[in-house]
C-alpha cells in the first residue's frame, strides 16, 4: 500500500496541544508527524484528532448489542458498526448489563468471533457492567444482580476486557485480583462503597469509575462517596456521561477541573427507538431513555454531541474534551496503538469542523466517512 499524506492546522498531538502537522500513513498505521511546512498548503481545514474510543455502547438508535449478539445477528452487527463510524468511533466495547448468568456465554462468544474488518471499528472487547453490582443497581435487573463468582469469572474471562462491579460487594477484591490476573480492567460502579472499600479493590487492581456520579455515592461537604474519591485518587480514570442528562454543564466542568488527565467521554448509549436495552423496555423521556419509573437507563447522546456539550455548554477546553473521547480510554484499557496520533499507532483518526461536527473518518489510514 503507497503512503498518503493528511495535514491540518490543528492536529492534536500526544502532548495535548494542537499542531500545524502532516500525518504520513503507511499500511494503516502513522508513519511519521512532522510541522506543516512553511507556505505548504494544508490537505484538509478540519480539526484532527485521534478517533474517538467508546468503552459503553450498549446499542445505539435501533440496534441493541445484547439482542444482536444472542441473536447471531451480523447484519445489525454491521450496522452499528457504521453507526459508530458516523459519530467518529473507531475502537469501542460492546457492553453487556446486568443478566442470567448462563446468556452470557454465547454473547461473548459471538463479539469475539466476529471478525476485525478493515475500515470497520476496532473491538476492544466486552465490557461487563453487572451483574456484580453493588447498592446502586439503577436501571439494571436486580433479580439477577449477584456476588462474584471466581469460577464464573475464570471462565468468561476470554473476550471480556473490561467489568465493571460493586466495590461494597462480597468478594470484590478478590474479583479484582482474579480480573486484573487475567488481563481484564475493572471499574468500580452502581456502587456506594466505604472508603475502605474503594480503596482495596483500587489496590487490587481497579483502575476506572464508571459513569461518575450516576448510580453512586456522591460529592457531600461532610459525607464524601465514591464520585468524590474518584475524582481525588490519582489512580483512577473516571467515565462521564456528558449528555447534559445524566450530569449537568455545571458537574461536567467540575468533574474536568478535578481531573483533566483522566477523565473518559462514554455514551453509554442504548437502542433508544427500539424502546429496550436487552430484556429492559425503555422509553424517551426529557432527553434521555428511562424506565417506566423515569430511572435513567443509558443515554441517546453521540460522542460529537457529548464534545459540544463539554466544549459549548461546560466550558471544557476542546482539546480536554477530545483527549476524554480518544486518548484516556485508550490509555485505560492499555491499548499503546490507538487513541493518539503518534509514529507507529494504527491511523486511527477524525475530523471535525468549528462547530465540531464529524466532517472526515480514518480507521486504518482508510478514508471511511
Amino acid at each position: 500500500m503507497e503512503s498518503m499524506v493528511i495535514s491540518a492546522r490543528q492536529v492534536l498531538l500526544t502532548d495535548g496541544q494542537f499542531h500545524a502537522a502532516r500525518i504520513e500513513i503507511s499500511q494503516g498505521r502513522i508513519r511519521s508527524i512532522s510541522a506543516l511546512g512553511r507556505g505548504e498548503s494544508p490537505t484538509t481545514d478540519l480539526i484532527l484528532a485521534p478517533g474517538f474510543v467508546d468503552l459503553q455502547v450498549n446499542g445505539i438508535d435501533d440496534v441493541d448489542v445484547w439482542s444482536t449478539a444472542l441473536a447471531g445477528n451480523t447484519v445489525a452487527w454491521e450496522r452499528i458498526n457504521n453507526l459508530l463510524l458516523d459519530q467518529g468511533v473507531t475502537s469501542w466495547c460492546p457492553t453487556l448489563v446486568t443478566a442470567p448468568l448462563d446468556v452470557y456465554r454465547a454473547a461473548i462468544d459471538f463479539v469475539k468471533n466476529q471478525s476485525q474488518v478493515t475500515g470497520q471499528p476496532y473491538v476492544v472487547g466486552v465490557h461487563l457492567e453487572g451483574p456484580f453490582l453493588g447498592d446502586a443497581a439503577g436501571a439494571h435487573r436486580t433479580q439477577y444482580v449477584c456476588e462474584p463468582n471466581a469460577h464464573w469469572l475464570q471462565d468468561h474471562a476470554d473476550g471480556v476486557v473490561l467489568m465493571t462491579l460493586g466495590a461494597e460487594v462480597t468478594g470484590a477484591v478478590e474479583a479484582c485480583e482474579l480480573l486484573a490476573k487475567n488481563g481484564c480492567k475493572v471499574s468500580i460502579g452502581h456502587s456506594r462503597p466505604t472508603r475502605q472499600q474503594f480503596d482495596d479493590c483500587v489496590r487490587a487492581g481497579a483502575t476506572l469509575v464508571t459513569h461518575l456520579f450516576n448510580a453512586m455515592s456522591g460529592v457531600h461537604h461532610r459525607e464524601p462517596g465514591l464520585a468524590t474519591w474518584a475524582l481525588t485518587n490519582d489512580n483512577v480514570y473516571a467515565s462521564l456521561i456528558a449528555d447534559g442528562v445524566h450530569v449537568v454543564p455545571e458537574t461536567i466542568a467540575l468533574a474536568f477541573a478535578a481531573k483533566p488527565n483522566k477523565m473518559v467521554l462514554v455514551t453509554d448509549a442504548v437502542a433508544w427507538r427500539t424502546g429496550s436495552a436487552g430484556k429492559i423496555r425503555l422509553v424517551m423521556s426529557d432527553g434521555a431513555p428511562r424506565l417506566e419509573d423515569g430511572t435513567l437507563a443509558g443515554s441517546a447522546v453521540t460522542m460529537p454531541e457529548a464534545l459540544k456539550v463539554c466544549v459549548n455548554q461546560a466550558k471544557v477546553q476542546l482539546k480536554h474534551a477530545l483527549l476524554a473521547a480518544s486518548t484516556h480510554p485508550a490509555e485505560v484499557m492499555g491499548l499503546t496503538d490507538r487513541g493518539r496520533l503518534q509514529s507507529g499507532c494504527f491511523a486511527d483518526l477524525v475530523g471535525l469542523n468549528e462547530d465540531l461536527d464529524v466532517q472526515a473518518v480514518w480507521a486504518q489510514g482508510q478514508r471511511v466517512r
